[in-house]
């Protein structure tokens, strides 16, 4: 029964002023939106003492359902039946006038208020009465400008809820409201960055395991191979004719014929082999603990596999593959020369389809690597590289921003070494900072001669993780800005998300020192190296370039467009301006720009070309534009 003692007006307040600062610990400690309600109306009974604290949320259908979160003082289920909706309790309760009009309702002395005097409250009352429930509140909680429902809160005394006890209740309600949106905004970032993690993980077309994954796992297979002192294998799958395929039948179908043949691999893939995507028309299977004899039984299973006709635009396709085999230790003790390795071993077993071969030629490799080395050395000593440049352009206004540096290297024998590969060799023989330093100098020189030209055109340079740890790093490029006598504007430089990751402290320092420089920092590849947005507010950039993996296939896939226009907010919410990389058509440019994209670079603004043609794409460019 309800109490006929009424509280003075210092134990109203009182009792909100405690349940307020309950109710604002309950914030701080919870993770979970049901288990913040769950406690907050629990203080709000047991340390606010109360009779009744009950959340429901309102739901838009045609009957304005009633959904009844979390209850203190009676059974949420007996609730859920007596008020199921707005329109079964006529709207006029003190949470359905606290829906209706955004502002907290109260009801006192219920039991002779003619309000409730209606047959449909005849239960309600009951309960009332039996619980001591004699005045009732209702407070909405307003979500970014909607209303998500009302927290109700009953007490004994019939002439409850003044003034100031509802003004601090009220104010409760906004903190619960807060609560709520800040979880939820946590569950939003959270999936966000899972959704970044799993791209950058895994292939966008089969949701295979990726190269970069790949990498990974097989590098921490080779780990514990080493110390249990295991063999492993790696087997090479290369689909052939793809590119007659693609021509013939599109590529879209050439799209199917790789879903199905990954379908197929998943299937027959053993617990404990990792399968990915690694190329076009290329897989890798890892094996761990297994040797040459186990390796070739599982390549010619899988190629029974792959064997059979795929049906593909009504047609039946014979798709040859070729399978190619490296192991751990024989064939190489890093994952990387395990992949090439295997990948060369497919050309052995290329001239009969459906067929597998072991890598060979382990001596001849390395003498070829070993004279690279020594030839790349030279060409850094002799000044026989070049420097190519890849522009960016500003999306609003269609003008050149600025161009990103790059290296070539043409060998006088073999050609145009591939520029991953000998920044490897590079890094292996302790050549990286002899090669970053060609790659500064020369910058440095081209931003001099297009400055005296009268031409703003700022260069970025690209900073590895091991020139993050080069000691002299600042010391140089302060000696390079005081040669050429370059303004910092026309110098930048990027360094990768995944480099940053990998030694956060050194990374963050380094980017500190290069920025009291004057000059605009980058984080490159974003979204590859999963780093998290506190770290990110702590680093001195001023640009985020959004990984191409996440950019080239967002028309096709909602999953990478979620990501690019999700990355493009957080840039600017976090007050930083954001590239655009790998924009190869005129639909990518389109969705970027009406997203507010700020900058973009790919081949639909311009390949990397040398800095002696940069004048002609110039040129050519802005012709296209008017």
């Amino acid at each position: 029964m309800p109490s006929n003692k009424k509280p003075s007006k210092l134990e109203s307040v009182s009792r909100a002023l405690r349940t307020l600062g309950a109710g604002n610990r309950t914030l701080l400690r919870s993770s979970d939106e049901q288990e913040l309600l769950r406690e907050m109306c629990r203080v709000i009974t047991e340390q606010g003492g109360y009779r009744l604290a009950c959340v429901g949320y309102t739901q838009n259908d045609e009957n304005r359902s009633i959904q009844w979160m979390e209850c203190a003082g009676m059974d949420k289920e007996q609730l859920q039946a007596l008020v199921p909706s707005l329109i079964a309790s006529d709207g006029r309760t003190p949470f359905g006038t606290a829906i209706r009009t955004g502002k907290p309702s109260v009801a006192r002395r219920v039991f002779t208020n003619p309000a409730f005097a209606a047959p449909a409250y005849a239960r309600l009352m009951e309960l009332a009465k039996a619980k001591g429930y004699a005045s009732t509140a209702a407070f909405p909680l307003q979500l970014e400008g909607e209303i998500l429902g009302a927290i109700v809160i009953a007490a004994a005394d019939p002439e409850g809820f003044d003034d100031e006890e509802l003004e601090l209740l009220n104010e409760l309600a906004d903190d619960l409201a807060y609560g709520i949106a800040n979880l939820r905004m946590q569950i939003k970032h959270r999936k966000a960055q899972e959704a970044i993690a799993h791209l950058a993980y895994h292939d966008s077309l089969t949701d295979l395991p990726n190269r970069t994954y790949l990498h990974k796992q097989l590098e921490e297979a080779i780990q514990l191979a080493k110390r249990q002192h295991h063999p492993l294998a790696l087997l090479y799958f290369e689909v052939g004719q793809f590119h007659e395929i693609n021509e013939i039948l599109g590529h879209r179908s050439g799209d199917q014929l790789i879903q199905q043949l990954a379908q197929r691999l998943a299937e027959a893939a053993k617990p404990g082999e990792f399968l990915a995507r690694i190329g076009e028309a290329a897989f890798a299977l890892l094996l761990p603990i297994t040797g040459a004899d186990g390796a070739a039984r599982e390549a010619q299973r899988f190629l029974e596999v792959l064997h059979e006709p795929v049906e593909i635009s009504g047609l039946t396709i014979d798709a040859p593959v070729a399978a190619g085999i490296a192991l751990f230790p024989g064939h190489g003790t890093d994952a990387e020369v395990l992949l090439r390795r295997a990948n060369a071993a497919v050309d052995r077993a290329k001239p009969a389809r459906g067929r597998y071969a072991f890598y060979r030629g382990q001596e001849q490799e390395n003498a070829r690597r070993l004279r690279l080395v020594g030839e790349l050395q030279r060409a850094i000593e002799r000044n026989e590289l070049r420097l190519y440049c890849q522009p960016k352009v500003a999306i609003p206004s269609r003008q050149l921003s600025g161009a990103e540096t790059l290296v070539r290297w043409e060998h006088p024998l073999h050609g145009s070494i591939d520029t991953g590969e000998f920044i490897k060799l590079a890094e292996q023989a302790a050549l990286i900072t002899p090669l970053t330093t060609w790659v500064l100098e020369a910058a440095f020189r081209q931003g001099y001669v297009w400055h005296e030209a009268g031409l703003h055109r700022p260069l970025s340079v690209n900073l590895s993780v091991h020139d993050l740890r080069d000691s002299r790093l600042i010391e140089r490029i302060q000696g390079l800005f005081s040669t050429w006598g370059l303004p910092p504007e026309l110098i930048q430089f990027e360094i990768t998300e995944s480099a940053l990751m990998e030694d956060p402290k050194t990374g963050l320092d380094t980017l500190t020192r290069l920025k009291e420089l004057g000059v605009e920092l980058y984080i490159d590849d974003y979204g590859t190296g999963y780093s998290s947005l506190s770290y990110l507010q702590k680093l001195p950039v001023d640009w985020i370039k959004i990984d191409q993996s996440f950019v080239m296939p967002m028309v096709e896939s909602g999953d990478s467009a979620l990501i690019v226009r999700s990355t493009i907010e957080l840039g600017h919410n976090l007050g930083l301006r954001v590239v655009a990389e790998g924009v190869e058509s005129q639909a990518l440019w389109d969705q970027l720009a009406a997203w507010g994209c700020d900058v973009a670079q790919g081949f639909f603004v311009g390949k990397p070309l040398p800095t002696d043609t940069f004048d002609d794409w110039e040129t050519q460019w802005l012709r296209a534009q008017t």
